[in-house]
């Protein structure tokens, strides 16, 4: 890839060309669109305000409901003084290649404050909640969130499913497509955001269409080489002290060791549940739990877990309440499993995963070297290969050309092991919260990064220098908890979304 680098000319093809295999071996020989303008296309606009021109003024669920494609469901009550909440669905192609063909409603949410505020389009990377909130960079700006459900997810899946059109460069293009059409509506500056898969998903849609948005702010977001990156393991491996890894080696081992005990009562806990397990059965199941352990130990968690794991020889139901609280009964359910079906399969076509340790789970496992994403979406997975150029292309180009970026991480966040690069000559810029993990945020960045941080996001949205002060305000109150804000991350530990 270094090479790529001093040619910013041959990136950008092999982008181009690369990513026309992402997602299996049916996928499009159309080269993804060159750079597109920030502001929609002339006639766009014009027929926007042709349509919009009757509207009165600051009337805007009729504006809303004057935009091509958009259908507003409902209105929620007001989430406070001075905001309005919108349930609105969009009108997409399933193909974006071929918009005569199927199409599907895309599921979104507005939280406005008033058309002319900053725009921040959100992405979870996965279905949403239609209940209102903020995400930080809106809590920040005091702006206007159009949130926005990943295809393939909850009702915003096409019927019938082709899973092949399950592919980064197509929710790109959503994505786009939306910008597009409400930009006419909403013309301040817009900042796209996410966490995690959310924040994956932003950066995608800015490398195929890197001027639709004026920033970007991605939080916890990874890139992973293949299926199996082994970089997880070695991250892991240096995470706390010595004592606290080798608790949580014990702890793996224990459990298996006494899976004889520990199934009956993971099966009772999970029937009570309403759970099943009918795609592994509640023995794979079980494993694969156990296999997740350590990563979601320091995904949601910190070393003072460590001190809470039980000893040896203790109660076995000591092991599943432990289970429990650290990576979720229902986490290989199959209503998880269908439900994350979208994001197990891309990461077993383009986004990747990581590996997981099993060397000393050796003589105590029935499924070793099974535990990989293809294996847990519900459907036959042979005609869908995994393209091993997606990932490094993707981050070739952030490296190389992404600009007005701004990337939080959390040190010991295991995916932090897959943390993008970007360049300060870019106005793009890294940050990581010093013993954070998946749930890092601007308000947790140590003071001079956060200024830092801050001053970009106002100058990216367009407001005055002297704003930069209030963002650090509301950052305050993010941290202290006195305002209720998300990154987009979902917590899987806890079953999806809800409406």
């Amino acid at each position: 890839m270094t090479r790529f680098f001093r040619r910013p000319a041959l990136l950008a093809c092999a982008l181009a060309l690369g990513l026309q295999a992402c997602g299996g071996p049916e996928a499009s020989t159309d080269a993804p669109p060159s750079v597109v303008s920030t502001a929609a296309s002339p006639v766009m606009e014009s027929h926007a305000r042709a349509l919009l021109q009757d509207v009165e003024p600051g009337d805007i669920l009729a504006a809303l409901q004057a935009i091509p494609g958009v259908t507003v469901v409902r209105e929620n009550a007001p989430p406070r003084p001075g905001v309005r909440h919108f349930v609105m669905t969009y009108d997409q192609p399933a193909d974006h290649r071929h918009p005569e063909g199927t199409r599907f409603q895309q599921r979104l949410t507005l939280y406005f404050r008033s058309a002319e505020l900053p725009m921040v389009l959100g992405s979870t990377g996965y279905g949403i909640s239609t209940f209102a909130y903020q995400l930080e960079p809106t809590s920040l700006l005091q702006g206007n969130q159009l949130l926005v459900e990943h295809r393939f997810f909850g009702p915003s899946t096409p019927q019938p499913t082709d899973w092949k059109l399950l592919t980064i460069e197509q929710a790109a293009a959503d994505h786009h497509r939306i910008i597009q059409a409400f930009k006419p509506l909403f013309g301040g500056r817009w900042i796209s955001t996410g966490g995690s898969k959310g924040g994956m998903t932003s950066l995608y849609h800015r490398a195929f269409y890197p001027h639709d948005v004026d920033g970007t702010v991605a939080y916890v977001t990874p890139n992973s080489y293949g299926t199996q990156d082994p970089r997880y393991v070695r991250f892991l491996s240096k995470l706390g002290t010595p004592e606290c890894r080798e608790k949580i080696r014990v702890f793996q081992r224990e459990v298996l060791a006494r899976r004889a005990e520990v199934e009956p009562l993971f099966e009772s806990r999970t029937q009570a549940m309403g759970l099943t397990f009918s795609l592994l059965g509640a023995d794979k199941a079980l494993e694969f739990t156990v296999l997740e352990f350590a990563f979601a130990l320091w995904q949601y968690g910190n070393a003072s877990l460590c001190d809470e794991l039980p000893a040896a020889g203790g109660d076995a139901g000591e092991l599943v309440d432990v289970l429990d609280d650290v990576v979720g009964l229902s986490y290989m359910s199959d209503s998880d499993l269908d439900y994350y079906a979208p994001y197990d399969f891309q990461a077993a076509t383009q986004l990747g995963s990581y590996a997981s340790d099993e060397r000393h789970l050796h003589g105590v496992q029935r499924y070793p070297g099974q535990y990989d994403p293809r294996a847990l979406v519900p459907f036959d997975m042979k005609p869908y290969r995994f393209n091993p150029f997606a990932m490094p292309l993707i981050e070739g180009w952030v490296k190389a050309f992404g600009q007005n970026i701004l990337l939080v991480y959390g040190e010991n966040d295991p995916w932090s092991t897959g943390a993008f690069d970007v360049r300060s000559r870019n106005d793009s810029y890294r940050f990581t919260v010093p013993g954070g993990n998946h749930g890092a945020r601007i308000a947790l960045l140590p003071e001079a990064e956060q200024a830092v941080a801050l001053e970009r996001l106002s100058a990216w949205a367009g407001l005055p220098a002297a704003s930069t002060a209030t963002l650090g305000l509301r950052a305050g109150a993010v941290k202290s908890g006195e305002e209720h804000v998300s990154t987009g991350v979902v917590d899987r530990r806890r079953g999806p979304p809800r409406d």
